[in-house]
């Protein structure tokens, strides 16, 4: 990927100093959390209301739409075949920073309560610019409930291209940083540009589209797709990565070869699933913004959080899928005959711009919880996360002005590793994760 002039945003926020002890990360404010424009308390969300009315619930009705097995092959075939994560990974070329190597500008963008236990930068070749941003997390935790992918432990974490900025070819692209957890003390990554392959599997085009959401289950990665947009969800294949053979700005088939925007490896959608009421819309339809999956449900679903507007009198919906348990189907949700997925459980929820969201249900509980993070209305600055259920919500406190503002800053979806207790997000700097009883802890 070519270099570009480093450019660093300005920071309204007040410094906070960071300290790194042993692997574990510790923040201490040493001046004011947030800024008079950010000091405001964070509105309580409420309790969750369950939506159990078919009105209310025949919006959230997806119907699955595959690309024909032949199609895929034909362009594996042409490509030279397939490779796996495992093959990705041996060629990282990528190196994540550890919390006390990155800038201070990094580390300010961290929760504040409760403090990451890891926390990583990127490779400086990946941040002199502003035009790619991350915004999405899942790991092999929620791929397979031993919390490998094989015989390594995995991160992937979902970037989107400016559609302002940048090379003309490269706005609105996603891609995909597939990384080497195996030890802590020295990830590596590689990139996957995502595509959507032409219906006769002659070529293929980037996914233009902001991937603020992302699941891993089983081999398949399901992503949330544009606002606005007719699909609602992409379904990519783990195993269907492909390797590129020509390093140009161009996407697709070429002269020579194949071309992916200067990356090395493609991975095409294999599946989308489409509201069937229809493109999404604040009266309709809703607008999916984050992902993740529940693995305390019988079966394992897929969890989904709305997007809002601050101040919006339409209250976000929190809603789940089934898994299929098919064989068959690994990964791909459950469907009727004529391939629509219904909705097991759906809430409204009072919280606004939501960015993650995750359902947890604690040994010896009736009903899940559920862990929803959303940003200030001024879209900038730390945002808030809070705990739900039906009979309320509770939140961080921090500062002299008790804001529940104390969650990262800009901070994406959400993603908890049963295995390991971690539940893992992204800032717009860096990569981290806190113990899910480290947040329960912390909430007042």
């Amino acid at each position: 990927m070519k270099h570009r002039g480093r450019h660093r945003r300005r920071r309204r926020g007040a410094a906070l100093r960071a300290a790194l002890a042993g692997t574990a990360l510790a923040l201490t404010a040493t001046a004011t959390i947030v800024s008079a424009s950010q000091a405001t308390v964070a509105e309580d969300p409420g309790a969750l209301k369950p939506l159990t009315s078919t009105s209310d619930t025949a919006p959230l009705q997806l119907r699955e739409h595959l690309v024909p097995r032949r199609s895929l092959d034909r362009l594996a075939s042409a490509m030279g075949g397939t490779v796996g994560v495992a093959d990705v990974l041996a060629q990282a070329d990528h190196t994540l920073r550890g919390a006390a190597d990155c800038d201070s500008d990094d580390r300010d963008s961290l929760p504040v309560t409760p403090a990451a236990t890891e926390a990583y930068c990127w490779d400086p070749a990946d941040t002199l610019t502003d035009d790619w941003k991350p915004a999405s997390v899942t790991t092999s935790s929620e791929a397979d409930d031993d919390g490998m992918w094989g015989a390594n432990r995995v991160v992937l974490a979902g970037w989107t291209h400016s559609t302002a900025t940048g090379p003309a070819a490269s706005r609105g692209l996603a891609r995909v940083a597939v990384i080497n957890a195996n030890n802590p003390d020295h990830p590596s990554y590689s990139w996957v540009l995502l595509t959507v392959p032409s219906a006769d599997g002659s070529t293929y085009r980037g996914l233009t589209s902001q991937i603020s959401g992302m699941a891993w289950y089983e081999d398949k990665l399901l992503v949330t797709t544009t606002q606005g947009s007719a699909d609602a969800l992409y379904v990519y294949d783990l195993n269907r990565i492909q390797r590129t053979s020509v390093l140009t700005e161009a996407i697709g088939r070429v002269s020579g070869g194949w071309s992916a925007d200067g990356f090395r490896y493609v991975m095409p959608a294999v599946g989308s699933y489409r509201f069937t009421a229809g493109a999404c819309s604040r009266t309709g339809a809703p607008c999916p913004s984050a992902l993740s999956v529940d693995r305390g449900t019988a079966p394992d679903s897929l969890v989904l959080g709305e997007w809002t507007p601050a101040g919006s009198d339409q209250h976000a919906r929190l809603w789940r899928y089934a898994f299929d348990e098919s064989p068959k189907r690994g990964g791909l949700l459950a469907t009727d005959a004529s391939g629509r997925a219904d909705a097991v459980e759906a809430y409204r929820t009072g919280a606004s711009e939501i960015r993650g969201v995750l359902s947890y249900r604690p040994p010896g509980a009736t009903g899940s919880e559920w862990y929803v993070g959303h940003l200030p209305g001024a879209m900038d600055g730390h945002g808030s996360l809070w705990r739900q259920d039906a009979k309320g919500a509770r939140a961080a406190s921090c500062g002299s002005d008790t804001s529940h503002r104390c969650w990262g800053e800009g901070t994406g979806s959400l993603s908890y590793a049963p295995d390991t207790g971690e539940v893992w997000s992204v800032t717009d700097r860096m990569l981290f994760s806190v113990p899910l009883n480290s947040i329960d802890a912390s909430l007042r």
